[in-house]
C-alpha cells in the first residue's frame, strides 16, 4: 500500500505556518531520503505520516504496519526494551499460555508467534545488543544503544514501511556501517530523515522539503547536490542579469528625466523670446510638468519590479553560497612538529575507597593496579600541517587523546613532547559560545581588536545575523546557528589557530550547515585533528592520516 499526502498543512500553536498544502506520495518499495534545512519540519512531517501527529489540514493515506524510528527517545524513558518494541503483550501472552491460562484472548493476542523471545533476542544480538534481556530498562541505555534497539524492530516487525528521522545521529562508526548493510538490503518502503551524506548516497532518490513544496530529485545525494548546484549557479546567473537591468533602467531614467528637463528649459526660453503670453506658458509649463511626472511614474515601476524580482531571487539563494569564511594561514612553517608521543596510555582509577583528592582526569594512585585505556602503549607524530583522523568505538578514550594533545592531562606511561600552538577545539555543542550571553555580547567577547561597532555588526551580518536576533540568548541557537556564530567569533577575533580540533563537530548539524563547516576546514591551511563517525566529512576535509585506538 502506498503513502499519499495530500494538501497537508502544519500550523504551530503561535499561529507560524511551519508548511502548507504540500503533496507528496511514496510508492511501495521506494527508497528516499528526506532533505531541508534545520527548522524546515522534517520530523514534524515524519510525525504525521507516521500517526503520531495530526496535519492542521490536510489527509494522509498508509498502511497499517508503519514503523517509526524517532530521533529521540526520551519518551520511552520509563518502558522496558520490549515494551517499546511493542512486544510485551506477546511476550505476557506466552508465558501465560505456558502457565496453564489457555485463554482466547492469550492465543490472539499472540497470533501463533511462538517464538517472538527468541526472535527478539536474536534481532537485538544482530544489532550487537546481545547482552541485554528483553526486561531491561530503556533509561539506562546509551543513545546509540537506544536507536539500535529500535532498528532490531525492523527484523522483529518485518514492517512494509519503515520511516527513520536521524537514524545515525548517536551511532558510531561500526553501528553505522551495520546500518549501510541494512539500508542496502532493506526491501521494505523506505523514508530517511538524515544529515549522514553516506547513509543518504545508498538511498535512490531524495526529496527536499521547504515551505510549500516538496521536490523530487531521481538520484542519491550526489546526484541532489549536483543539481542543486547548478540550480544554484543558474540563480546567480539571474541575478546578476537583473542586476545589469536595474543599473540599465536606473540609467535610462536618470538620463531622459536630465533630457526632459533641459528640453523644458530651452522650450521656456524659445517661447519667452517669442513672446508667448504668460497664461499660455504657464499652462505648457504644467503640461510637461505632468509628462515629466508620467515618465517618471514609468520608469519608478519598471525600477521597483526589477528591484522586487532581484531579491526575491537572492531569499532563493542558498546561504552556503553567500557565506564564506576564509582564515589565514598558520603562522607556523609546515613540517614543523608538534606533538610526538612514544609508547604513551593513561588510566582512570576506579577505585574510590581512600580519602584521596580525584578532582582531576588524571588521577592515579600508584598503589592500584591500572586499567590503562588502550591494550597497547601508543607512538605517534604530529607535524605542521598534518590531517589526522583519531579513529575507534565508544569509550576507546579517543576525547582522552584530544586532552594529552592540548596538555590538559599527562600520560601515566611513555613519553610525550609538545610544542607551543595554538588551537580551537569545536565540539559538537560548540562550546566556545557562551550560552549565557546573546549573540551580540558573544560577537564582543572576541573582538580584541576593538573593531569599531559597525564592523562589527556588518561581520555579524554577513554570518546571516541580522540586527533582529542581536539580542537572542545563544542557549537558543540550533547547531547549525552555534557554528555560524563560532566562525563569525573567530574571523571577528582574527586569530587563525594553529590547529583546528573537531570533535564530532557535525552531529547536530543540518546539511546546509555540514556543508558549510566542510568548505571552511577543507579551506584552512593549518593542522585538522578530528573525531568523527561522518566518513564522508572525513574524506571531503582531506583526511590523510589515522590514529587507531583499540
Amino acid at each position: 500500500m502506498p503513502i499519499s499526502i495530500q494538501q497537508i498543512s502544519y500550523i504551530h500553536p503561535d499561529k507560524e505556518i511551519l508548511f502548507s498544502d504540500l503533496n507528496f506520495s511514496i510508492s511501495k518499495g521506494q527508497r528516499l531520503g528526506l532533505v531541508g534545512n534545520n527548522g524546515c519540519g522534517k520530523s514534524t512531517l515524519m510525525q504525521i505520516i507516521a500517526g503520531q501527529l495530526s496535519p492542521s489540514n490536510g489527509t494522509v493515506v498508509r498502511p497499517d504496519d508503519i514503523y517509526y524510528i524517532p530521533q529521540h527517545f526520551g519518551q520511552y524513558d520509563s518502558l522496558t526494551i520490549a515494551q517499546a518494541l511493542r512486544i510485551d503483550r506477546k511476550q505476557q501472552a506466552l508465558h501465560a499460555i505456558l502457565a496453564g491460562d489457555a485463554s482466547n484472548e492469550n492465543f490472539m493476542i499472540l497470533n501463533d508467534d511462538w517464538n517472538i523471545e527468541e526472535r527478539s533476542m536474536a534481532a537485538l544480538d544482530t544489532w550487537g545488543l546481545g547482552e541485554f534481556t528483553l526486561s531491561y530498562p530503556i533509561y539506562l541505555l546509551s543513545g546509540g544503544e537506544k536507536t539500535r534497539v529500535f532498528l532490531a524492530g525492523t527484523v522483529i516487525h518485518n514492517p512494509s514501511v519503515v520511516l527513520m528521522d536521524e537514524p545515525t545521529n548517536h551511532l558510531d562508526l561500526s553501528g553505522r556501517k551495520r546500518l549501510y548493510g541494512w539500508v542496502e538490503k532493506c526491501h521494505s518502503t523506505l523514508l530517511v530523515v538524515s544529515h549522514d551524506r553516506t547513509l543518504l548516497d545508498l538511498l535512490p532518490e531524495i526529496c527536499e522539503l521547504e515551505k510549500h513544496q516538496i521536490t523530487y530529485y531521481g538520484g542519491n545525494y550526489e546526484f541532489y547536490k549536483k543539481q542543486k548546484m547548478i540550480m544554484q549557479q543558474a540563480l546567480q546567473q539571474r541575478i546578476e542579469e537583473k542586476d545589469k537591468a536595474l543599473k540599465l533602467a536606473q540609467k535610462i531614467s536618470r538620463e531622459t528625466a536630465e533630457r526632459r528637463d533641459k528640453q523644458n528649459v530651452h522650450g521656456e526660453k524659445a517661447n519667452i523670446k517669442k513672446g508667448v503670453p504668460r497664461i499660455i506658458l504657464n499652462a505648457l509649463q504644467s503640461k510637461s510638468e505632468q509628462s515629466t511626472s508620467k515618465l517618471s511614474s514609468i520608469h519608478q515601476e519598471k525600477t521597483e519590479k526589477l528591484v522586487n524580482e532581484r531579491n526575491q531571487l537572492r531569499s532563493s539563494l542558498s546561504s552556503v553560497t553567500t557565506l564564506k569564511t576564509d582564515f589565514n594561514s598558520s603562522p607556523l612553517h609546515r613540517g614543523k612538529i608538534l606533538v610526538t608521543a612514544k609508547e604513551i596510555n593513561f588510566s582512570y582509577q576506579n577505585d574510590w575507597n581512600t580519602n584521596t583528592d580525584r578532582s582531576t582526569d588524571n588521577y592515579s594512585d600508584p598503589n592500584q593496579p591500572k586499567n590503562f585505556l588502550w591494550q597497547s602503549p601508543i607512538s605517534f607524530q604530529i607535524r605542521s600541517g598534518d590531517r589526522i583522523t583519531i579513529e575507534g568505538n565508544n569509550g576507546s578514550g579517543k576525547t582522552t587523546l584530544l586532552k594529552l594533545i592540548t596538555g590538559q592531562i599527562q600520560p601515566l606511561t611513555g613519553s610525550l613532547f609538545k610544542a607551543e600552538f595554538t588551537y580551537i577545539y569545536l565540539n559538537q555543542e560548540y562550546s566556545i559560545i557562551d550560552d549565557r550571553k546573546s549573540i551580540l555580547e558573544q560577537a564582543y567577547i572576541f573582538n580584541t581588536r576593538n573593531l569599531p561597532e559597525h564592523e562589527l555588526k556588518t561581520i555579524l551580518n554577513r554570518y546571516l545575523f541580522p540586527a533582529t536576533v542581536w539580542e537572542k540568548p545563544c542557549k537558543k541557537l540550533s547547531g547549525g546557528e552555534k557554528m555560524r556564530l563560532a566562525f563569525c567569533s573567530l574571523m571577528i577575533n582574527n586569530n587563525t589557530p594553529d590547529m583546528f580540533i573537531l570533535d564530532e563537530p557535525t552531529n547536530n548539524l543540518d546539511i546546509q550547515s555540514i556543508d558549510i563547516i566542510t568548505s571552511t576546514i577543507k579551506n584552512y591551511a593549518g593542522t585538522v585533528i578530528a573525531i568523527s563517525h561522518d566518513s564522508y566529512f572525513i574524506k571531503e576535509i582531506g583526511i590523510k592520516q589515522r590514529i587507531l585506538l583499540e
